[in-house]
């Protein structure tokens, strides 16, 4: 599966505007070399060696393995956790973790029966069940309340706006170059979905704000920084990173209605036959969560080494309340009060190409 005044700018303005566009840049090429040197990604996945070896150490194990996908994300952090301090042995269920540098490649490996559970976003798995691939959605992984993670919107420091309301009639009134090119979004994505509801809360009909499709983040958040864009639709971490270069968040899902949510996904198929093990892992993400929620400041470094936090913000970047996954022997599927939204707006925007409905009591994603 979440950065902006007058109307002109004089030289010196413009000097200064170069100088924190150009650390911007610097500061976004940094997240990228940290994520492909920390991360380890490939467009095939690759797991951690060390936490594999804790995860299938303990003695007992008596589900079967299961393959875990996941981005680079804080979303994922809970089973970071239990991969680190134990939490798998202890449920007695050998997990292996595996990291994909897209969610492209993460749907990839889904579909060709490399991967048995994963963290996505609701569009993603409706897109995955929409293709062949059925997928339940079995606990949310961040976004059951709206202070859990963030999408948001982010311009230059120079931007002669500083909310979404002044951005929208900025654009609309033509009357300078400024991030003529628009809100740079990428389609079919949560950053989208959230900017159409953020608009909406605003009062702004978003199909009358200009967009740019840019689906790379970090080319997203470079034009944002240097006002080619007149704003991009990011998740939490280059929200936090741009503010930290003085950047302008014009405006964010964490207040307000409750809008995106990831999502822990299984197939179909592994869930039918080995439901034991979904159920494991889920007691695994409980204790987890229990435990990143009792003690934050803990898991503050894995956050940071795991989801690839650029060093300019990752000693004050704040770890997330983390929800439940399973309450007694239920799963604590996503609420349909929070999915049937996203399900109308794919609808809407002619993303999703069946009649697709969702089953609250079992997470199943119905494709007619």
């Amino acid at each position: 599966m979440k950065n902006a005044l007058g109307m002109s700018c004089a030289a010196g303005g413009r000097t200064n505007a170069l100088m924190r566009g150009a650390a911007a840049i610097a500061l976004v090429l940094a997240l990228v070399v940290s994520a492909s040197m920390l991360g380890g990604c490939s467009s095939a996945g690759t797991s951690g060696s060390e936490g594999s070896a804790s995860a299938s150490s303990g003695e007992g194990a008596n589900a079967a393995p299961v393959r875990i996908g996941t981005m680079p994300t804080e979303d994922f952090l809970p089973m970071w956790a239990a991969e680190k301090d134990g939490f798998f042995a202890d449920a007695g269920v050998d997990a292996e973790l595996l990291s994909f540098d897209s969610a492209q490649a993460l749907s990839a490996a889904i579909a060709a029966g490399e991967v048995d559970m994963a963290m996505v976003d609701v569009p993603r798995a409706v897109k995955l069940c929409e293709s062949g691939t059925p997928v339940v959605m079995e606990w949310i992984t961040l976004g059951a309340e709206a202070s859990q993670g963030a999408f948001g919107v982010l311009a230059s420091a120079d931007a002669p706006y500083s909310t979404l309301p002044e951005m929208a009639a900025y654009l609309a009134s033509g009357e300078g170059d400024f991030g003529k090119e628009g809100v740079g979004l990428a389609s079919n994505t949560v950053p989208e979905y959230v900017f159409d509801m953020l608009c909406e809360q605003a009062d702004i009909d978003p199909a009358t704000v200009p967009q740019q499709e840019v689906a790379s983040l970090p080319e997203r958040f470079s034009l944002a920084a240097t006002g080619k864009l007149a704003a991009a639709a990011l998740p939490a971490s280059m929200l936090r990173l741009g503010e930290a270069n003085g950047m302008k968040l014009l405006a964010e899902d964490t207040d307000g209605d409750n809008i995106s949510q990831s999502v822990m996904i299984a197939t179909a198929s592994f869930a039918e036959e080995n439901p034991e093990a979904v159920k494991k892992v889920a007691e695994a993400w409980n204790a987890a969560a229990e435990a990143i929620d009792a003690d934050p400041e803990a898991y503050s470094v894995l956050l940071a080494e795991k989801a690839n936090l650029n060093e300019a913000i990752a000693d004050t970047y704040p770890v997330a309340e983390y929800p439940l996954a399973i309450e007694g022997d239920a799963f604590l599927h996503p609420a349909a009060d929070l999915v049937d939204p996203q399900l109308a707006w794919m609808r809407a925007k002619e993303y999703s190409t069946h009649d697709v409905t969702y089953d609250e009591a079992t997470g199943a994603i119905e494709v007619d």
